[in-house]
Formats: C-alpha cells, sequence, structure tokens
C-alpha cells in the first residue's frame, strides 16, 4: 500500500481537500489514514504527518496573503510572540513526551486527542468575535501563554499546525477577526512545528522519512493539491452539513486508532 503512488497522492488530495473546504490543513484528517490504511507505527505517522504539515502550512501562509497581506500579519506581532511563548514551550514538551510513551499508549492518547479536535471543528471553528477579548492586560497575556503551551503539545502529538484550536482562541482571547485569525494561526504553526520537528530529530523513528522519501513527497503533493482545490470550492459546502460530518469522520477515526493500539 506505502509503494502505490496513486493511493498515496489521492488520500493526500481527499484530506487536502476536505481541510480546504474549512480553512485548515487536513493534518487531522491525514494521521488516522496514515496509521489505518498505510500502516504506519504511530510515533512514524506523527512525524510523517508533521513533516507533510510543514509543507502545507508554509503554502497556505502564502496562499492567503491574497487576502490578509503580511504586513497586516507582522502589525499582530505582539498577539503571535505571546501566543508563541507558550506553544513552542508546548511543543518541546509534547514532543519529548511523545517519544517516552509506549505505542499502545501514544495511539490511546491520539484517539482522545482526535475527539478533542472532532469537538473543536463543531463548536469553535464558527466562532465570530465581536471585536471585544475575553480578556485583557497581565490576564490576556498568561492565559495566551498557557493556551499556547497547550495547542502546543496537542501540535506536537498529533503532528498537526493546530489551527482548529488557535482560531478560536484568537478569536475569543483577543477578539480578532476570524480571517486575521486563520492567517496568524499559520505564522503561530510555523515555528511551533518546526520546534516539534527538531525535537523528534533525536528519536530512531525519525527514520521513517528516509524510508518513506518519495511516499512523503507524493502524498504530500496531493495534500497541497487538495487544499487548494478545497480553498476554490470554500463556501459551495454548508457549514451546517460539512463540520459535523468532518467531525463524525474524527469521531470514527478515533474509535479506530483506539482499537489499533
Amino acid at each position: 500500500m506505502r509503494e502505490n503512488r496513486l493511493a498515496a497522492f489521492g488520500g493526500g488530495a481527499v484530506i487536502g481537500t476536505l481541510g480546504g473546504l474549512i480553512g485548515l490543513g487536513g493534518a487531522e484528517f491525514r494521521l488516522p489514514l496514515l496509521i489505518g490504511s498505510f500502516r504506519f507505527a504511530a510515533l512514524e505517522a506523527v512525524i510523517l504527518n508533521k513533516a507533510m504539515s510543514l509543507v502545507v502550512v508554509a503554502a497556505a501562509l502564502v496562499f492567503r496573503t491574497r487576502i490578509i497581506s503580511i504586513e497586516t500579519v507582522v502589525s499582530h506581532g505582539d498577539i503571535i510572540i505571546n501566543i508563541l511563548a507558550g506553544s513552542m514551550a508546548g511543543a518541546w514538551f509534547g514532543a519529548g513526551w511523545a517519544m517516552r510513551l509506549k505505542s499502545d499508549g501514544l495511539y490511546r492518547i491520539i484517539a482522545v486527542l482526535l475527539v478533542i479536535i472532532a469537538g473543536a471543528l463543531l463548536f469553535g471553528h464558527d466562532a465570530t468575535g465581536q471585536g471585544v477579548p475575553l480578556f485583557s492586560g497581565t490576564v490576556q497575556i498568561v492565559a495566551g501563554v498557557l493556551a499556547g503551551f497547550a495547542i502546543g503539545i496537542v501540535a506536537s502529538l498529533l503532528g498537526v499546525a493546530g489551527g482548529e484550536l488557535l482560531i478560536p482562541t484568537l478569536v475569543l482571547l483577543f477578539g480578532l477577526d476570524i480571517k486575521l485569525a486563520g492567517s496568524l494561526s499559520l505564522a503561530i504553526s510555523l515555528p511551533t512545528m518546526i520546534v516539534g520537528f527538531s525535537r523528534y530529530t533525536q528519536d530512531a523513528s525519525f527514520a521513517v522519512l528516509g524510508r518513506n522519501r518519495t511516499f512523503m513527497v507524493v502524498m504530500a503533493a496531493g495534500s497541497l493539491a487538495g487544499a487548494f482545490i478545497g480553498g476554490m470550492l470554500l463556501g459551495m459546502a454548508p457549514s451546517a452539513i460539512l463540520l459535523p460530518l468532518l467531525a463524525a469522520m474524527l469521531m470514527i477515526s478515533a474509535v479506530k486508532v483506539w482499537r489499533h493500539g
């Protein structure tokens, strides 16, 4: 199955399209596919997912400059630094934790986190900011660091960008417009993922990238193509139907990953 380039490209394209339809990279859907269909071990799947997520997020950040300029993103550097102060530490901690866990334990944690992501899709993705931050001053800064730390852990354990958690956090905690929050989440995700990725280089499982280089490149290309298609189709599928459907898919995936362990 891993040698089937068409399956790798097609799987990546489908996942990328699903993610593009709701403004995400699709890594949360790619991980169960890597474990269930392509039979990668839990930590190997997380590392592969992280590598492909880096490519997709970097491309998405460039694609979104048509909507939200780099200058606008940079002008909110204080918010980015606030969240990064926690997320980078969380990513380092999460990756170290994943490397110490036995495979069965990691499967269980991945399954639980997939359920949490499903909940975030249902209840957080359509959050609309009113321009009123939830907190202000020192409390807001502390809350930003703590939220970033938790999101960094999740991003490292799943090999995802964490946008499904970052976007609601930015909207609710800082009162940002959801489109701006989407771009800021990508700017935060990139360095956060790089930190987690660098930590994984210390584990023997990191060799999975070398052994499956062609598979990774082909699937990443499919994910990019799918994300582009999904972005073009954005808005054609009503959220009232799409989000519950995708959340249900994650729930089913969580059950399968749990049993896989």
